[in-house]
């Protein structure tokens, strides 16, 4: 089957957490800015700006790293709120190309225009005049790639960033794929990158040479995607509307929580803040499931799950003290979620709520 050819634009805001709090104060633009937790409470850097990339800072690195890294940096905490509007006046932006949006986060999203009318279909003139449209009424840049598919598409926005344009015509898909590297394609994390670079793959051309019944063998379910991604195939639809699977909250510890005890005084307010987030978000699926992360201060992690159709506290301590004992060490974050499904019809919940089984997840790292 041929590829389907499509007209994709990748939108991806630059350093987004990090470019509103600069918008909003000037005098950060030229500091190193991160963009998380505090330091002494095990936080994280959620995002930061270029100047603080120079000195190696990077998203997800432990907000004490970032500090040994950069002793200057200055490290504020998120205002999701003052985000979500931002990512509101985004989404409604691209809305006015296509319905055929698909958010990944507050910042990034799929725009399928092949049927649009502006600019006379012009995909490539359309993505300039979203970043301009951007930058104009919300005061940040974004980069922007456009291909004939999702994984073209993503790839190019991070081509020119920040602030940049990119553009993958259909002819020039053949070439540009052949001289990606292995370790730009989607899925291939670090671990598969060794691997393949120890089979003599450095480049998509390389892996063009595998068929597709060897990938499979070398890499299992990946391996099919591989020999489509190496040729620049990738007939994923953009989603408008994705649902919702899943909502949840979690905590990490400045102090480790020493027993199941100190875990359990802990869970009323997770539990409460749970509660307030379901509320909030008021998702159209049902509750299916409730379940219980914990990560120990060996960071092992363990999840432990049930099925109900409400949320319930004391259900919530049950999985707390199934998981906690797999381990029975000091814990260092706590999280509480809930698993979202179809609405079943009230034969269906009496029958499931007359059993309760538990059920797991396996240790991981």
């Amino acid at each position: 089957m041929p590829p389907v050819s499509r007209k994709i634009i990748h939108c991806d805001c630059d350093c987004f957490y990090a470019a509103i709090e600069m918008r909003d104060d000037p005098r950060l633009r030229d500091k190193p800015l991160a963009v998380g937790g505090r330091a002494d409470q095990r936080g994280v850097v959620a995002t930061c700006n270029y100047e603080a990339r120079r000195y190696g800072v990077r998203s997800a690195m432990p907000t004490s790293l970032a500090l040994r890294r950069c002793p200057d940096l200055v490290v504020m905490p998120p205002a999701m709120e003052k985000y979500r509007v931002a990512s509101k006046a985004i989404l409604s932006i691209y809305r006015d190309y296509t319905d055929l949006v698909e958010p990944l986060s507050l910042d990034e999203a799929y725009l399928d225009v092949s049927d649009c009318t502006q600019h006379k279909g012009s995909a490539t003139l359309i993505a300039q005049e979203i970043r301009a449209r951007i930058a104009a009424t919300v005061g940040i840049t974004a980069s922007a790639g456009v291909a004939s598919n999702k994984f073209l598409a993503k790839i190019a926005s991070d081509w020119n960033k920040p602030d940049g344009l990119f553009v993958i015509l259909p002819d020039q898909v053949e070439d540009f794929v052949a001289a990606l590297p292995v370790a730009r394609l989607f899925g291939v994390g670090k671990v598969t990158a060794a691997k393949l670079h120890a089979l003599g793959i450095q480049e998509c051309r390389d892996l063009r040479a595998w068929s597709v019944q060897d990938l499979v063998q070398q890499f299992g379910k990946l391996g099919n995607s591989l020999y489509m991604l190496c040729r620049g195939i990738d007939r994923r639809e953009v989603i408008a509307h994705s649902e919702r699977k899943s909502i949840s909250v979690e905590e990490t510890y400045t102090n480790d929580l020493p027993d199941l005890a100190a875990c359990m005084t802990e869970l009323p307010l997770l539990y409460a803040s749970l509660v307030a987030r379901v509320q909030r978000v008021q998702p159209e699926e049902s509750i299916q499931k409730l379940n219980i992360k914990i990560r120990f201060s060996d960071f092992r992690q363990t999840t432990v799950e049930c099925r109900s159709h409400e949320l319930n506290e004391q259900l919530f301590r049950q999985l707390m003290e199934t998981g906690f004992l797999r381990r029975n060490l000091p814990v260092r974050l706590l999280g509480l979620g809930v698993g979202l499904g179809a609405v079943v019809s009230t034969q269906q919940a009496a029958l499931r709520a007359e059993q309760i089984p538990l059920f797991s997840v396996d240790d991981c790292w």
